[in-house]
């Protein structure tokens, strides 16, 4: 038998071949591959014998790879008898309710664009420091400018922790340190809050558009973000902690933080079954009430 030189080591020996690929890891390589434009809206996929030559798997893994990207609507026509198609529109499917979890920078943009699609826009968002969703706004905005979008009204409401507060996070590993490192969360909650009420309220004189924009601030440090969209989608994620370094003052400050545009974002959709529609309800209410009730006046100044 002739040993392949890739798989033989100096004494001869056959190495081991590696792992065979999960299913998971084949629907992620071809998930990436509709991402990124390689396979294209209504583009027929290759048959499950040449993905499964490809990927170095049988084809009961290929199977179950195209079934999980026709759970996540990313594929149609998957069946045993012909080639599955990729979905006339996998953006939405990329992006929308039903989508993996994506990090917030990738995924709140597009979901926010589109819901500046309807007549009257309405955005709930607790968080941190409001960056996130400041970020998003901009493609909307853009569209607007050029008139590819005009929506009548525009409501915003932004729930973010007290300045009154100690926060829970971020915090310094050192507690001596904690009046070093509020003052700089204060500054950025506030001038990422001013932004978003400026170019929003922009609109106003610029395109005649009816826009309010309200904060209000919280006696706690939210765990979690949460945005509510035109009453119809909830978009959730954890902030997750971690410990790192970062220059305050000219000096090096250990502190705990958490990256909160990194947060991967869970979407779920009214109509789109019982969880996700009762997970938007309640997250609603979950907000109202904490709007109405223990929420008090926040003012974006020092």
């Amino acid at each position: 038998m002739v040993v392949e030189p890739e798989h033989a080591t100096v004494n001869g020996r056959k190495r081991p071949q590696p792992p065979p690929r999960s299913h998971h890891e084949v629907a992620e390589e071809l998930r990436a591959r509709i991402r990124a434009g390689v396979l294209r809206p209504g583009q027929r996929m290759p048959t499950q014998a040449q993905l499964a030559d490809e990927f170095g798997v049988e084809r009961a893994a290929v199977r179950q790879a195209l079934r999980i990207l026709h759970t996540e609507r990313l594929l149609t026509n998957v069946s045993k008898g012909s080639p599955a198609t990729v979905a006339p529109d996998p953006y939405r499917a990329l992006t929308g309710p039903g989508a993996p979890p994506q990090p917030t920078t990738v995924a709140l943009a597009p979901r926010i664009a589109a819901a500046f699609a309807a007549p009257h826009v309405e955005i709930d968002a607790l968080c941190l420091t409001s960056i996130s969703l400041t970020l998003s706004i901009g493609e909307p905005l853009r569209r607007i400018h050029a008139g590819q979008l005009k929506p009548a009204k525009v409501d915003v409401r932004v729930l973010l922790p007290s300045r009154d507060i100690d926060l829970a996070f971020p915090a310094p590993v050192d507690p001596a340190d904690a009046d070093r490192l509020h003052p700089r969360w204060l500054a950025m909650r506030n001038a990422q809050g001013q932004v978003l009420q400026h170019n929003l309220l922009a609109l106003r004189a610029t395109h005649g558009i009816d826009v309010r924009v309200s904060f209000r601030a919280l006696p706690f440090t939210p765990p979690v973000k949460l945005y509510l969209l035109n009453g119809t989608e909830a978009l959730f994620a954890y902030y997750t902690l971690r410990r790192r370094e970062e220059e305050i003052d000219q000096e090096q400050l250990e502190l705990y933080d958490a990256e909160g545009t990194q947060s991967m974002l869970f979407a779920f959709e009214q109509g789109a079954g019982l969880r996700d529609t009762t997970f938007v309800e309640q997250s609603h209410l979950w907000f109202n009430a904490l709007w109405e009730t223990i929420s008090s006046e926040l003012v974006l100044t020092r």
